[in-house]
């Protein structure tokens, strides 16, 4: 999780306002005492059953300082992830334990002062080192030396392997830091240690001595071994590749080699405070910035190496309902591949940008020590990490930043299709990011984190943009032309060549998606009034798209067809969009 500061467990509850104090009797009948878990604390908190998800994080709020937007509550491997439903809806009762997780930021403010008086300020990511941090003053106060640079904190002198993250106490605002010039005498290797380094590789060419990239490359491994460092290769970067026939795309070669590039000159993943699982920035060789982020499968939310303290699934699900623990990584890589282009489909990985932005995302094989292995780390084939790979993109900060209206209507409309063909489960504020295009000033929109689309069933199905304005506004005429291009049985078939044989209830759950999506444009529906149909307005009331479903099993007779049971689900959903059409035409009557 991320280092936070946290009180001892005390006896009395917790009140609205935050303090500690012990309620009455009569109170005390109509509440029922539940315990947070956070950072290995156990908080007691007093709540009423009648209390909504919302109230309860405004208290923790008011009374510990996590903001609203950065908790995440868990209850039993599910997340409250309806603010507007009830304790109760959630079968949460007396005695019980939610766990939180706080989504921190992972820049922390630095200020450097000289001796001379000279002042830097900057921020940096917590999990960067203090060598890094030396880097980044040579570059802006320039005549800094990073072999002469000595940082002091609170009078004690910091190694270069040092996290930023271990420095911080009380997760102060800002980490003041003291440069001086080293006083410490360095040996410098001497031409006979280059030379036996060089003779020892055995790179020398035939008659004409060391060739100029051979000698760059001698020379380089010549340093790590006066430097001590091992020869030996002590990491492993693949594309994991279950069809042979595919032909990885010039993009994602690129975005594999810079990350291996990165690992290779020993820049070692940071792991983001961010997020319920275990999620890796990885570096490029110059260590000055990110090219990828990797995602475990095995450190999942729930899953055996989570680094963030939840409970292991005790039946395979995951923190959303329909989707499964390790099964992660491969809806990442399924929501770039059906991320269709304008043109058409992505029959095969050509590079091109998708519809809605989708960063490249491919499966690797990683083995580094800098991932989280609770057991204990050694180079062995049995600590091999299989995961997703998506392309790190420059941003200006997540949508949760910033008020919605300032997005433009077909940056949202496009994220707003993407999620209802996927049904996904946990479309926020916070997994969408946003850059500012300089030249022509347009806020462009990225969506990310797509663990949880392609469920077995709708019932988490949760999209945040269905509050922003721009939801209520209609479709152009061209998402509505890409939207009724698209197929979803050549969508199922494309997910299978890349190498998931998507569950049948999964297929079913795209297949019933898409149909809505394409329905409900033919009518000239907004996407709000598409996705109200796949959003459940508390935990405990089906959405439409449920019922109608529900209602489709039930017309069908016992060991009918898929094809006949969609058949059902077609005219059921004609019957509710016909009519919530005429809804909407008769309101817009009476408005004009």
């Amino acid at each position: 999780m991320a280092s936070v500061a946290l009180s001892f467990l005390r006896k009395e509850p917790l009140d609205f306002h935050g303090s500690f104090i012990r309620p009455s009797a009569s109170c005390l009948n109509d509440t029922i005492l539940i315990f947070l878990s956070v950072a290995g604390s156990m908080i007691p908190m007093h709540v009423m059953e009648s209390d909504s998800i919302a109230s309860v994080k405004l208290r923790i709020q008011a009374s510990k300082g996590f903001f609203v937007k950065k908790q995440k509550l868990v209850f039993e491997g599910r997340e409250l992830a309806r603010n507007n439903s009830c304790v109760r809806d959630y079968g949460i009762a007396n005695g019980k334990v939610l766990h939180l997780v706080l989504r921190l930021s992972d820049l922390q403010a630095i200020t450097v002062r000289t001796v001379c008086g000279k002042e830097f300020e900057f921020r940096v990511e917590r999990a960067r080192n203090v060598g890094y941090v030396k880097q980044q003053i040579a570059r802006k106060g320039k005549g800094f030396d990073l072999i002469d640079q000595e940082l002091i904190c609170d009078g004690e002198e910091l190694e270069d392997q040092r996290l930023i993250n271990d420095i911080c106490k009380n997760n102060d605002a800002a980490i003041h830091l003291l440069i001086r010039k080293s006083a410490k005498v360095r040996a410098r290797p001497s031409e006979k240690d280059f030379e036996l380094s060089i003779e020892a590789l055995d790179l020398t060419d035939k008659g004409d001595g060391v060739s100029g990239k051979h000698q760059n490359r001698a020379l380089s491994v010549a340093h790590r071994i006066v430097e001590g460092k091992p020869l030996l290769r002590d990491f492993i970067l693949e594309p994991l590749i279950i069809n042979s026939k595919i032909e990885l795309p010039q993009i994602i070669k690129e975005l594999i080699n810079s990350t291996f590039n990165g690992l290779e000159k020993g820049n070692e993943p940071i792991r983001s405070s961010e997020g319920s699982g275990g999620a890796y920035f990885m570096q490029d060789s110059s260590g000055h910035k990110y090219v990828s982020i990797f995602k475990p499968i095995d450190e999942e939310p729930m899953a055996v190496n989570n680094p963030q303290g939840l409970p292991l699934s005790v039946n395979g699900e995951g923190l959303k309902k329909g989707t499964q623990v390790g099964g992660g990584a491969l809806r990442e890589v399924a929501a770039y591949i059906l991320d269709h282009p304008k043109n058409g489909p992505r029959l095969s990985w050509d590079g091109q940008k998708g519809f809605a932005g989708v960063p490249p995302t491919v499966m690797i094989k990683c083995l580094h020590k800098g991932f989280n292995h609770p057991g204990g780390y050694e180079c062995a084939t049995k600590n091999i990490k299989i995961g997703s790979l998506q392309m790190f993109v420059e941003n200006d900060g997540s949508c949760e930043d910033m008020g919605p209206r300032a997005f433009p209507v077909d940056e949202v409309h496009k994220i707003s299709v993407l999620d209802i063909r996927l049904a996904n489960a946990d479309r926020h504020a916070g997994n969408i990011l946003f850059s500012k295009d300089g030249e022509k000033g347009k806020i462009l929109l990225v969506p990310i984190d797509h663990g949880y689309c392609l469920p077995d069933s709708f019932e988490d199905c949760t999209f945040d943009w269905l509050y922003w304005p721009q939801a209520r506004q209609p479709y152009s005429p061209d998402i509505i032309d890409y939207i009724k291009a698209l197929d979803a049985e050549q969508d199922i078939a494309l997910v299978k060549f890349h190498g998931w044989d998507i569950p049948l209830e999964c297929a079913r759950v795209l297949r019933i998606s898409t149909m809505l999506l394409k329905k409900g444009v033919e009518r000239g529906l907004t996407p709000f009034a598409i996705g109200s149909i796949m959003c459940r307005e508390t935990v405990k009331k089906e959405s439409v798209i449920e019922q109608i479903v529900q209602e489709a099993r039930d017309a069908v007779l016992p060991g009918s067809s898929e094809a006949a049971f969609l058949e059902a689900v077609s005219s059921i959903m004609d019957r509710h969009l016909d009519e919530l059409s005429q809804k909407t035409s008769n309101k817009d009557s009476v408005d004009i």
